[in-house]
This record gives C-alpha cells, sequence and structure tokens, in this order.
C-alpha cells in the first residue's frame, strides 16, 4: 500500500523508542517532512546528508557496484538510522531511536517497509 511523506513519518514515529524521524533530500540536505522531538532535525538532516554522500562517494570510489541498504550510527544513548529510498533518487529517511527502548532489528525492519510504501 502506497503512502504520503505524512503516513511514512508517522509509521516511523510508531517505532518502539522513536524519538525522532525525517525524509531528506541528500542532494540539498533538506527536510522533506519530519515527526518527533528533541532532536533538531534541520541541523541533523544537513549533517548525515554528508555522512550519506561521503560512503556513496567511497563507494564509487572503491567501484563497489552496490547499493547501501541503510547506515547506522551508534551512540551511547541512541541509534541514528539512515536509509536510502530506492524508488526516489536522492532521498533518504533519517530515523533517531533510543538505545534503551528500541529493538535495532525490528526498528530496521520497519524502515525497510515504510521506505517501500513510500508514494511522492
Amino acid at each position: 500500500m502506497s503512502k504520503s511523506i505524512t503516513d511514512c513519518l508517522d509509521a516511523l514515529m510508531q517505532i518502539n523508542g522513536a524519538q525522532a524521524v525525517a525524509l531528506v533530500d541528500y542532494e540539498s540536505g533538506m527536510l522533506l517532512g519530519e515527526a518527533g522531538a528533541g532532536v533538531d532535525m534541520e541541523l541533523a538532516a544537513a549533517g548525515n546528508t554528508e555522512v550519506l554522500r561521503a560512503k556513496m562517494k567511497t563507494a564509487e570510489s572503491l567501484k563497489l557496484n552496490d547499493a547501501i541498504e541503510d547506515m547506522l550510527i551508534t551512540l551511547g544513548r541512541a541509534y541514528h538510522v539512515l536509509r536510502p529510498v530506492a524508488s526516489n533518487k536522492g532521498l533518504f529517511f533519517y530515523v533517531v531511536l533510543d538505545r534503551q527502548k528500541a529493538n535495532l532489528a525490528l526498528a530496521r525492519r520497519t524502515v525497510l517497509d515504510v521506505e517501500g510504501s513510500l508514494k511522492l
């Protein structure tokens, strides 16, 4: 079932431990939508755009001929998941999870499902 940006962000906020979520344009670093609280998502989106771009550039330089499924940044209190949207090149979902509350495997699966359902 196809979902709008708002529907996708709402679904991501249902992940146990979700603190903040966003859909980001990694060409510009701009937010297309966000939900949650406690994180300056505009700043985080811009910074994590650089992280994703760097990994994509490195993969291209190494001629890996493969696609990034997702990227995980593990902090002391949080997980940050970045997942490019396969059907909409140039976009990625950014999810911030409370490490004490989130089940990382289930969260990654939910982000995968939501990413596949996005319809623009």
